[in-house]
């Protein structure tokens, strides 16, 4: 049985990888990257503990009401939580969806520290975008990433880098409100969680 530390998850979104999706952002992160749009999600502590299975059903749940085309994971640091989320990764491609995944490490930081899960992980992603965010080098042209240091790998052909995009005029943000009155922003340029 594999687990999660979820920090927040949205059913349906439009700015957070191609087409709509659910986005899952985990708790917990190791990289400290100056400028960081989810500070709160840093710290390794207890948030919203479930097993993997029960964020599969959530994510099939909101695919069929909102009829998504896949699902983002973002974090906090999803490697650091690559078993749970390879759980949930496998679960929703087995029903269609596509997957995305955000890191800050590279590819070949994660090859090298071989972090439980991660090649499970990997092989369940169609997109992964890599790197560290660096603050004094943003990107002002590609969709999803914030500094011209990350890059795309497209590790299946469902995509291709015509999702980047190119000379955007804007950023897309979306602003949530919750129950308890509280505002919740995600997307471009920063999530304010």
């Amino acid at each position: 049985m594999s687990w999660l530390n979820l920090a927040s998850w949205i059913p349906c979104t439009e700015v957070e990888g191609p087409g709509k999706r659910a986005a899952l952002w985990v708790q917990g992160c190791d990289k400290r990257c100056v400028g960081c749009c989810n500070p709160d999600y840093l710290k390794i502590v207890e948030r919203e503990i479930l097993r993997a299975e029960v964020m599969v059903d959530r994510l099939l749940e909101a695919q069929a009401e909102w009829g998504l085309e896949g699902v983002t994971f973002l974090g906090g640091e999803p490697f650091l939580q690559a078993q749970g989320l390879a759980v949930v990764a496998e679960g929703v491609s087995r029903a269609g969806l596509s997957v995305m995944t955000f890191t800050g490490y590279t590819m070949e930081e994660l090859e090298e520290l071989s972090l439980p899960g991660t090649r499970e992980l990997l092989a369940w992603t169609d997109v992964l975008v890599d790197g560290p965010y660096q603050a004094l080098n943003p990107d002002r042209r590609r969709n999803w990433v914030g500094s011209t240091n990350q890059r795309f790998h497209y590790l299946t052909k469902r995509y291709d880098p015509s999702i980047e995009g190119a000379d955007l005029p804007s950023r897309e943000v979306e602003w949530r409100i919750r129950d308890d009155g509280r505002f919740v922003v995600n997307g471009w340029p920063c999530a304010i969680k």
